[in-house]
């Protein structure tokens, strides 16, 4: 099993930054892939972005692509999710997630551990 734990969420401001950090326990050496996904009220989760855990691959949404930025840390055991100009429709719940996988998925199907969330909420 493999335990995730999200922190720093909160409200911003539209144009604002923060940094979303997920922090992985457990069985951590069966995860090869750890993402963020995001919820907002009435949508379905969709990926914002995901890490290959050794090699350090990426891959981003549309939407986010040149403001957000993945990162992790192997020492730490933690994934990070660096948000740059906020906008008020990235409010949303951020989950962390990790997927035993070779390549990077797209689909919350794909996925096989979860964080609990985290929220999000942009002001204009």
């Amino acid at each position: 099993q493999v335990q995730l734990v999200e922190s720093g969420g909160g409200l911003v401001q539209a144009g604002g930054s923060l940094r979303l950090s997920c922090a992985a326990s457990g069985r951590t050496f069966s995860t090869s892939v750890m993402g963020w996904f995001q919820q907002a009220p009435g949508k379905e989760r969709e990926l914002v972005a995901a890490i290959r855990w050794s090699g350090g691959s990426t891959r981003y949404a549309d939407s986010v692509q040149g403001r957000f930025t993945i990162s992790r840390d192997h020492a730490k055991n933690t994934m990070y999710l660096q948000m740059n100009s906020l906008k008020p429709e990235d409010t949303a719940v951020y989950y962390c997630a990790a997927a035993l996988r070779l390549t990077i998925p797209t689909s919350m199907d794909e996925y096989h551990y979860w964080g609990q969330g985290t929220q999000v909420t942009v002001s204009s």
